[in-house]
């Protein structure tokens, strides 16, 4: 069983490293990650690009998630861990996008790759995480903070479905921390009251 599991860690990581906004910047002749934050992640784009090109960052991080989780799934399946290797696979291309050794180690922060793990693993936990970020944002307009609360419920949400299942529990907690720490900087800001806002509209932004 452990070279199963080794080709999805392996296959998981090297997916993560094909980053959406890195990829879609380039085409533009540009890398994101010279820009605003320096992070190569979904909300950086947007900061800089606006909504050009945002939704194709968004399928193409979406997508190495969904084909990261179905190697695991595939190469688990046979040994009863389909939902364990679905993580695991989720787990690693997180790693693959937060820490890309083919991209020098600058990455994004995984939230995307989080929400994608949830509606390949269970429907139910996507839908809580999802409704708990745009809750947040809704009345805060800090994507951070969103994403920060979308990614304890995550841990939350497994931890709860999943009682006992120490594989999934695990993996779902890993997911959880990795993104609070990516968001380390972001939580600073946060308590200084020194986080920037996103509004969705220049109208919103006046108000």
């Amino acid at each position: 069983m452990w070279f199963p599991i080794m080709i999805t860690v392996a296959t998981g990581y090297l997916l993560g490293n094909i980053n959406g906004a890195v990829c879609v910047s380039t085409l533009m002749n540009d890398d994101v990650r010279n820009h605003g934050s320096g992070n190569a992640g979904l909300t950086n784009f947007f900061r800089n690009y606006g909504g050009k090109g945002t939704i194709l960052v968004l399928l193409i991080d979406m997508i190495k998630t969904l084909l990261a989780c179905a190697v695991g799934y595939l190469l688990l399946q046979p040994y009863g861990l389909a939902l364990e290797g679905t993580m695991l696979g989720g787990v690693c291309v997180s790693l693959g996008h937060d820490f890309p050794a083919l991209l020098g180690f600058r990455g994004g922060k995984g939230i995307v790759c989080g929400l994608s793990v949830a509606i390949c693993v269970d429907w139910r936990v996507a839908l809580l995480a999802a409704i708990v970020f745009f809750s947040s944002y809704a009345f805060t307009h800090y994507v951070s903070l969103g994403s920060i609360a979308a990614s304890v419920a995550f841990a939350i949400g497994f931890c709860v479905l999943y009682w006992g299942n120490a594989a999934i529990m695990g993996l779902s907690i890993v997911m959880s921390v990795l993104a609070l720490f990516m968001h380390r900087v972001n939580i600073k800001r946060l308590l200084n009251g020194t986080e920037s806002k996103i509004y969705l509209s220049k109208k919103g932004k006046k108000q």
